[in-house]
């Protein structure tokens, strides 16, 4: 697909100038940082320093003080308390930080994952009722509760309390909880609005710590929270970058038994980075609550032994293999649906209903056919004699708002601006999907519907050497708000060495015209462009620059993005 490049912003000459003098770096790296709020050398210590010592004090945070009081109370009285979350990565991870903490010095505490399948999402009823017959007095939500105002109410009612961990964004009224703990809130003062659910989890253990054990405790739970940052895909900004920074060093040199047997199953030889998680862990996190349920992950994540941990990773495993045929199976009927229809080949949207789909990973179909036809999508199956959905949105266009356009024909719906969940009846399929092209019709532009490549910076091969990369590789961990950074060059050829793998990706030595240096440049998924390049004529390249590691010798690679020929 043809995609649209766009350069950032290039900041002032006299700003890149004073900051390549205040740390001593080199034009184009200077304005790489400028981009992202890095002016003087204190921003630029703290960037490339992190430390656990810059974290905000937990008590800053609305609704912590009468958290940890109402923690303590129940510890004190030996009450039996309920760690809930939702069945992803997030929600799994958070309770599993909760509970493992938790466990080291109470034990009248347990879990709780909710069924996809049956209860849903967030706070259910079903998981209420289940805490009163258990004799759970206190229930400690995660990454879930804040839009559950009167489920709240009727657990209160019954004697049963709640401390909410949530980081969606709250209604103008939010639940009347004995905590609500959520960045979020308008008249929250924390410093950092966009921590994960398992970071709010950390931050309300953090607090218990400070104030009754032995703060260092919680750390050693990091790498649990790192995965729960990438995996929820929450800027790589702030405390973020502080806790996913020695999250990933956790996760790398000491993981916590479920990790590490989920690296080992993975066969993962290399340290892992965000983009390693995302792709590697992540998915076998979720796999549990998509195709079974989500407390296998749970239990898995809070394993003590490793030889416990790694039969049950085994076993999600096999979960995940099962995820990706399903999510193979219907991506492949999914676009076999568009192309064997006119209408749907040629709309701005997309919205597709089979009452056989699997729930589980209707999400990630609605992703992989938004990465082929680049536009809003809507993927739909049965479930409870109602039709339920994911949907996925394009850069620019807000999702969220277009379906609220359509909320008379819904029975619940919610998300953001590119995600979104819904729920409607069978009797109003059609409608949904004919008022939703509509909507979208009337509102999305030509350039919404063109995917972007956002460059850096413009570069010349002789700026790039091993000094440059040690500073680039000191940017990460990269993430949302702190991308890789990626590059544009002009008068690109192929020096030689030319190959096509895989029949898909190409990989050959990069030059540039009037210049000595030579690079191998790798693209995956750049097979098309294999009979141009072997021509010799002349391209524009699109990539990011990375180390690379082959038969015991290290060398600069550029992992190409985009292609363009003059």
């Amino acid at each position: 697909m043809e995609k649209r490049w766009q350069l950032k912003g290039i900041p002032a000459h006299e700003q890149i100038e004073l900051l390549s003098k205040a740390i001593n770096i080199n034009y184009c790296l200077s304005a790489i940082l400028l981009q992202r709020g890095i002016s003087d050398y204190e921003s630029a210590r703290r960037f490339f320093r992190p430390s656990l010592e810059e974290l905000h004090d937990p008590f800053l945070m609305k609704g912590m003080e009468e958290a940890v009081s109402r923690l303590k109370t129940a510890i004190d009285t030996e009450e039996k308390i309920l760690i809930y979350g939702d069945y992803d990565v997030d929600g799994t991870t958070s309770v599993a930080l909760v509970y493992s903490y938790l466990r080291k010095f109470y034990q009248h505490c347990e879990v709780y994952i909710p069924d996809r399948n049956l209860e849903g999402y967030g706070i259910s009823l079903a998981g209420i009722e289940w805490a009163q017959e258990n004799g759970y007095t206190l229930v400690i939500a995660l990454d879930c509760g804040i839009k559950s105002s009167e489920l709240i109410d009727i657990a209160k009612r019954k004697g049963t309390e709640f401390i909410i961990c949530d980081h969606h964004l709250p209604d103008d009224s939010v639940p009347e909880a004995v905590a609500v703990l959520d960045p979020k809130q308008y008249d929250c003062q924390y410093p950092y609005k966009e921590l994960s659910g398992c970071g709010l989890g950390f931050k309300l253990m953090q607090a218990y710590a400070r104030k009754f054990r032995n703060e260092l405790e919680v750390y050693e739970f990091l790498d649990l929270v790192a995965v729960s940052i990438a995996s929820d895909i929450v800027p790589i900004t702030g405390e973020n970058r502080i806790l996913t920074y020695f999250g990933l060093q956790k996760l790398n040199e000491n993981p916590m038994p479920g990790l590490k047997a989920l690296k080992d199953i993975a066969n993962l030889r290399n340290d892992l980075d965000v983009s390693g998680i995302v792709f590697t862990l992540g998915p076998r996190i979720n796999a549990a609550g998509r195709v079974a349920h989500g407390r296998a992950a749970v239990d898995l994540l809070v394993a003590e032994t490793e030889e416990g941990a790694i039969a049950l990773a085994e076993k999600i495993d096999l979960k995940n293999e099962a995820r990706k045929q399903f999510d193979s199976n219907i991506t492949e009927e999914a676009i076999a649906m568009i192309e064997g229809s006119e209408s749907l080949r040629n709309a701005k949207s997309t919205v597709l209903f089979k009452n056989t789909w699997h729930k589980g990973v209707i999400g990630i179909v609605a992703a992989r056919c938004v990465e082929k036809y680049y536009r809003p999508t809507v993927i739909l199956t049965e479930s409870n004699n109602k039709i339920t959905g994911s949907a996925r949105s394009v850069n620019g266009f807000d999702l969220y708002s277009a379906i609220l356009e359509c909320s008379d024909l819904l029975e619940k719906f919610g998300g953001h601006k590119y995600a979104a969940g819904l729920t409607l009846d069978i009797s109003n399929l059609e409608l949904f999907q004919h008022k939703f092209e509509q909507v979208v019709s009337s509102s999305i532009t030509e350039e919404m519907l063109t995917p972007v490549l956002e460059m850096d910076m413009p570069i010349h091969f002789d700026m790039i050497t091993s000094k440059f990369l040690a500073v680039l590789k000191q940017m990460a961990p990269f993430g949302p708000e702190n991308k890789t950074p990626l590059f544009e060059a002009t008068d690109i050829y192929v020096f030689n060495s030319l190959s096509s793998f895989k029949d898909r990706h190409v990989r050959f030595l990069a030059a540039q015209k009037g210049n000595e240096n030579v690079f191998q440049a790798v693209g995956f998924d750049m097979n098309e462009h294999y009979d141009r390049l072997s021509t010799g004529d002349p391209c524009k390249m699109a990539f990011s620059i990375e180390e690379n590691t082959y038969n015991g010798t290290t060398s600069i690679q550029l992992r190409i993005k985009d292609i363009k020929f003059f």
